[in-house]
């Protein structure tokens, strides 16, 4: 539950002393003791001094006390005198659910630190309060020891009092002082030499475990594995230089694993097929002007051409049946003047006129036409 120890038995105490001074009106005496004589250990009073035992947001304890009505209104008028704080009599004595401030467990046994100073101040005794637990210490930053009585790893004691706490220097895990000779104790990662913690290579021991395709690489207190290069089979370090052996598809040039180009060797198999090189592989693909259709290449089909007048429209073959009917016209009447040069120009003009329409009507399709060969 979220009963936090001694604040129940505050509170009821609290709670006590509240009812009793909001009784006393002042006046006549005689008739307020014989009034207040009734009130002290009244069901009324009860019930006015339990409204504060708990905090309003505090559910499990108001369950607690709805629960144990018996046992509360057993302690109200046969017990109080005896057992004075009502939550420690109710949650601790007599339903064995809770445990007195500075104690945790289903004994109740001691917080490291002693009761009336759990963990030496400086930490949270795990289970206070409850009957669970293991009691251990949680120290705060700076603090360690099962009491929290020493200096937590990384820090040195300055000066003789509870915030004098500094921290050691980077790698070391306890010293005499903040400069990086005053180390005591290093780190994981560090060995100490001559009160200095120097960076373990782990990549030069036996401490580093990478895998078979993976390189060490040495870092502040610890390594690193990253992956070899793919031409690599196993490597000592980055890049195709550093491999010990080549991997498939890749051959020893100088010091360097490289790509084979597998094409100048492999002929593929299928019909109308090539060969494309791959870094440390090849595959085979279908030949220009091909493509893969249920596993073979076959050759791709060019639309035929539909000729230069397939795609005119109904307007446009009457211009040009009005042009060629213009140009026999015109030819017809040249000859007739018998090479005459009035005539010849005339004609000339017409034609040169009537292309110009037709073109101009349909340019750049006619241009599309003949790029493409229409």
């Amino acid at each position: 539950m979220s009963y936090l120890p001694g604040t129940g038995g505050q509170l009821q105490q609290e709670g006590l002393e509240r009812t009793i001074r909001d009784n006393f009106g002042g006046g006549n005496t005689a008739w307020e003791e014989e009034k207040l004589s009734k009130y002290k250990d009244s069901e009324t009073r009860l019930v006015e001094v339990l409204e504060g035992v708990c905090s309003k947001s505090d559910f499990e304890c108001h369950r607690l006390l709805e629960l144990s009505e018996e046992l509360v209104e057993s302690w109200w008028f046969h017990r109080q005198r005896e057992a004075p704080d009502l939550f420690q009599w109710l949650c601790s004595d007599s339903l064995k659910l809770c445990c007195p401030s500075g104690t945790f467990g289903p004994s109740c046994l001691p917080c490291p630190g002693g009761t009336e100073r759990p963990c030496g101040g400086y930490g949270q005794c795990e289970g206070e309060g409850t009957r669970g637990g293991s009691g251990h210490c949680d120290c705060q930053a700076g603090y360690g020891g099962e009491a929290c009585g020493q200096c937590g790893l990384g820090y040195f004691e300055a000066a003789r009092n509870s915030t004098h706490l500094v921290s050691c220097f980077g790698p070391c895990a306890r010293c005499t002082g903040p400069e990086e000779s005053h180390c005591l104790q290093c780190k994981k990662g560090w060995a100490l030499h001559h009160l200095k913690c120097v960076d373990i290579d782990e990549c030069g021991t036996e401490q580093a475990t990478c895998g078979a395709d993976q390189f060490c690489v040495n870092t502040e207190g610890s390594y690193e594995c990253r992956d070899c290069a793919k031409a690599c089979l196993g490597c000592m370090g980055a890049g195709p230089g550093r491999c010990k052996k080549c991997s498939r598809g890749y051959q020893q040039v100088g010091s360097k694993c490289l790509d084979v180009d597998e094409c100048e060797t492999v002929v593929c198999p299928g019909e109308n097929e090539q060969c494309e090189n791959t870094e440390g592989s090849y595959r085979c693909v279908c030949a220009e002007g091909y493509r893969q259709e249920d596993g073979i290449c076959v050759k791709e089909q060019v639309p035929e051409s539909a000729g230069f007048f397939a795609e005119m429209t109904e307007d446009e073959m009457v211009v040009l049946q009005q042009m060629f009917f213009g140009v026999i016209i015109c030819a017809l009447a040249t000859l007739a003047a018998k090479g005459d040069l009035v005539f010849t120009a005339i004609f000339i003009g017409a034609v040169a006129a009537m292309t110009g329409y037709w073109l101009s009507e349909r340019s750049d399709r006619v241009l599309e036409g003949f790029i493409k060969g229409r």
